[in-house]
This record gives structure tokens, C-alpha cells and sequence, in this order.
């Protein structure tokens, strides 16, 4: 039995996302836990997974962001082929390898069939990270993005959210690591999803760089960051390196806005151009247009002078 796992923080985008999605590729013995948000993610999540740990015929625990929308009938297929390897304990439609923040984009990147159907300019869709060059799924990962987490029923008993990450962002990559300790695999799978937000990938950048600040700290020595100096230079260190990575998701998000603007223009005009009063209108502009360019090509009368 697959399980549906989701924190639910605001009704609306989970009635409007992630439920149809869940509908669209659960099985008739699929099991649905939707809770209300509790304290921290990690304190909201960890109860979804002792909810899911209590049923022996588990074979994976899916936990669903609410702006979230799984968008493949074959997906509880492509959940069972990860997990045919009994060392997978993580797996997700992207991630990361070489990841060294929370911007695990920054990484060697492997990513399934997301879509970003964002909300700004007018809204659109688009690759959900278009400035990458992913390698296709599946791929072994140091860990996946939060929008979709598949836990295995080992994982799902064994590994918990840590709950003093108070600041919304991290989890998933501090759960990854976790897993990767314990000497278990994480890996990407070929599945469409289709994320709801902004073309921001960051909304909050102060309480990013926070939460940046305090992953860092807790995985000092270990894996991904390198070891940093003592003293105080340390936590300025560890904040200038998530502000180099958040200047760089800037870069991005505004390369992506002004494709959206452009797009949004496009349709617009292509709107405009198939209206009956354009259609209607198109014969008065091509003879405007034919007089122009006959006016373009007359000679000046003798001992006119140009004023520019």
C-alpha cells in the first residue's frame, strides 16, 4: 500500500493542487493522510510519518506539498521501480549531487518532468528550473527537492524531521542527509509534477538566509559544506555563502520574469490581432502602411534641407 502524506498550512491550494493530484494517481488501497500544520514542518511531517508507520503492508510514504500536483497515472509504478532497490530510502521528481546550500539547484542536478505553472504576469507555464541542464531520472542524489518526498516504509520508521529547524526552509535536504548517513541511497525518479508558485524560487529571503545559517551549523564537518574557521568569522562565512547562492537565484528569478513578461505581451498582441475589429481593420493599415513607405521613398524638393 502507497501512502499520501500532506501538511496543510491553508486549505485552498490543497483542495485546489494537491488533493486532484493525489486522486489522479492514488490506487483503490491507497491510504490519505491530510493534517493540519502543527508547530514546525519538521513537528507537522514527523506526525504524518508516525501516522503512516503503524501499517505493516506500507511500501511508501508520499508526503505532498500543497501547491503540489502529481501529474502521472503511472506514478505509484515509478515509486515501486525506485524502490525495487531495498537501499533507496528517498526518492523525488529532482535533486541534487554535490550540493553544497539550500539552493540545491546549484548541484549536478537530475530532474523528471516538472512544470512551473506560475501565478505572475498574467501566469503561464514553464520548465519548472529552465536555467538548469538536468540529467534525466533516475540518478542517485545527496538530496531531492521538498515538493515531492517518497519515503520508504525503512525510512518512514526510522528517520525523523528535525524539529528545531524552526525556520521553514531545509528539511528536506537536513532529512536527506540524514539518510545518507545512515548509509542508505537517495535517488531521482521520471514522473511529471506540476509546482504552483511565483517565479521566485525564493519568497523569503531573510528567513532563507537564516535557515541557510542554521543548516550549515549542524552539519559543520560532515557533508556538504567544508569545514570553516573558528571563531566569529564562522557564521559570516556561512552567510556570505548563502547570500552568493541567493544572489545567484535572483539572477535567475528575474531572467524567468522577463520571460514571463514577454509571454504575457505575446498574448496580448496575439489577443489583439484576432479580434473582428483587428481583422476588420487590417485592409486601412496595409494601405497606411503601403503610403509610408511610398512617402519614405520620394526625393526631397530641391533646396529642402534636412533639420536633423
Amino acid at each position: 500500500m502507497i501512502a499520501f502524506g500532506i501538511s496543510i498550512p491553508d486549505p485552498d491550494p490543497y483542495l485546489e493542487y494537491a488533493k486532484p493530484g493525489i486522486e489522479l494517481v492514488s490506487e483503490p488501497d491507497s491510504l490519505v493522510l491530510a493534517f493540519s500544520s502543527v508547530g514546525t514542518a519538521g513537528r507537522s511531517l514527523n506526525l504524518l510519518l508516525d501516522a503512516a508507520a503503524t501499517h505493516d503492508d506500507l511500501e511508501a510514504l508520499v508526503l505532498v506539498h500543497t501547491f503540489t500536483q502529481l501529474d502521472d497515472p503511472s506514478f505509484c509504478a515509478a515509486v515501486r521501480r525506485a524502490f525495487a532497490d531495498p537501499n533507496v530510502a528517498v526518492a523525488g521528481c529532482a535533486g541534487a549531487s554535490g550540493v553544497r546550500s539550500l539552493a540545491w539547484w546549484e548541484g549536478r542536478t537530475s530532474v523528471g518532468d516538472v512544470i512551473l505553472r506560475y501565478i505572475d504576469h498574467g501566469g503561464g507555464e514553464l520548465p519548472a528550473y529552465p536555467w538548469l541542464e538536468p540529467a534525466p531520472p533516475p540518478q542517485v542524489v545527496d538530496t531531492i527537492d521538498g515538493c515531492v518526498m517518497v519515503l520508504s516504509p525503512w525510512a518512514t520508521r526510522n528517520v525523523r524531521f528535525d524539529e528545531a529547524l524552526r525556520f521553514g526552509h531545509g528539511h528536506d535536504l537536513d532529512y536527506c542527509l540524514q539518510v545518507r548517513a545512515a548509509g542508505r541511497t537517495v535517488t531521482t525518479i521520471d514522473t511529471r509534477v506540476i509546482i504552483h508558485r511565483s517565479l521566485d524560487p525564493i519568497e523569503d529571503w531573510d528567513t532563507w538566509l537564516e535557515a541557510h545559517v542554521q543548516l550549515a551549523a549542524k552539519w559543520e564537518g560532515r557533508a556538504p559544506w567544508e569545514p570553516l574557521e573558528l571563531g566569529d568569522e564562522r557564521t559570516r562565512a556561512r552567510r556570505a555563502e548563502a547570500q552568493a547562492e541567493a544572489a545567484r537565484s535572483v539572477s535567475y528569478a528575474r531572467r524567468l520574469a522577463i520571460d514571463a513578461h514577454v509571454a504575457e505581451l505575446q498574448r496580448t498582441v496575439d489577443e489583439a490581432a484576432g479580434s473582428l475589429s483587428w481583422r476588420a481593420t487590417r485592409p486601412l493599415r496595409e494601405i497606411n502602411q503601403l503610403r509610408r513607405a511610398q512617402q519614405a521613398r520620394r526625393p526631397e524638393p530641391p533646396g529642402r534641407r534636412s533639420t536633423l
